[in-house]
């Protein structure tokens, strides 16, 4: 057998010499099949995972590597999609499916707010602002304008305190509305609810006497008013702010009589005008101010006709009210 035949039989490449009608078993590797195989075919290569330790932390099965080609990649996508829900990771299993929500059209309006839906509020503090704070309403402040029939009219239908909802009349006041002297009493009493005029009774007759022994009458250069123009229930002191919403009257008629000297009879008004605490005890006996206008603080009539020791007192203060009336240019 010549040599070149001797190397293509030893290579495998020698031709062979079958009975025809026989078959010819197919080499083990067709090169020209490998070569002549598309771009596009998928090539499995298996990497074989290293062993496992017993000290090491169990490894995944063996990963297959797919041949990155556009064919391969389609591939990949439609098994990813027709694979088993078993075949899923297990994180992507664990996770419940969100129901889908439904598409709201521009045309469509949202749903209605319900109960639930402001239900969280409940818990938490609204902070409270300034501007939603309703400020409380104060008397109307146009009293210092006032001339005395309109003041009058606007004491007998006041309403600014709850001494309106048992009183009888007001008592807005009596005599020279230019007079020089102003007496200033505590409340009305009952007598005075009754008729509407400050001092009546047996405390208004001693108050005459009082008034004669200084050459003055009611009514002639003295104008006789109180703090509070409504009698308290039970003849009770005033509160604090039934004092603060009558006072406006008070001062307005001040204001218009325009008196030289006042005298603060008892001890509530004697406390009511100067803004005091003090006891009528330590505020006779010297001269005060109101408004811009002298105060001499004396007993009222009534305590007199209680305690008769205490009249030669009422006296002295009577005097050192004339003698300060005096000073301002009283008389002239």
């Amino acid at each position: 057998m010549p040599l070149d035949e001797i190397a293509l039989e030893e290579l495998g490449l020698a031709p062979r010499w079958v009975r025809k009608g026989a078959t010819v078993a197919a080499p083990e590797v067709a090169v020209e099949a490998v070569v002549a195989a598309p771009l596009e075919a998928t090539v499995e290569v298996a990497v074989e995972a290293p062993p496992v330790l017993a000290r090491e932390v169990a490894k995944p099965a063996p990963v297959v590597e797919r041949a990155t080609t556009p064919k391969a990649r389609v591939e990949d996508a439609f098994a990813a999609d027709e694979a088993p829900q078993q075949a899923r990771p297990e994180r992507e299993r664990a996770a419940p499916a969100k129901p889908a929500q439904p598409v709201q059209s521009a045309s469509e309006e949202p749903p209605p707010f319900t109960e639930e839906d402001f239900a969280w509020f409940d818990s938490v503090a609204e902070p409270v602002l300034p501007h939603d704070i309703e400020p409380v309403r104060a008397p109307r402040d146009d009293v210092a304008t006032l001339d005395w029939d309109t003041l009058a009219g606007r004491v007998a239908s006041c309403t600014r305190c709850r001494l309106c909802e048992k009183r009888t009349n007001t008592v807005f006041g009596v005599g020279d509305r230019e007079a020089e002297w102003m007496l200033i009493g505590e409340a009305p009493g009952e007598n005075e609810d009754r008729q509407g005029e400050p001092f009546v009774g047996q405390a208004g007759k001693l108050l005459d006497n009082m008034l004669r022994s200084l050459t003055l009458a009611r009514g002639e250069n003295v104008y006789i008013a109180n703090v509070i123009k409504c009698r308290p229930p039970g003849n009770r002191n005033p509160e604090p702010d039934e004092v603060a919403r009558c006072e406006p009257y008070l001062q307005r008629q001040v204001a218009l009589v325009k008196p030289k000297i006042i005298v603060a009879m008892g001890r509530f008004a004697a406390q009511s005008l100067l803004k005091t605490g003090d006891s009528i005890a330590s505020l006779r006996g010297r001269v005060h101010e109101y408004e811009g206008v002298p105060v001499i603080v004396t007993y009222h009539p009534a305590y007199l006709l209680r305690s008769l020791q205490d009249k030669s007192k009422a006296w002295s203060d009577l005097c050192l009210a004339r003698d300060t009336w005096r000073a301002a240019g009283g008389g002239q």
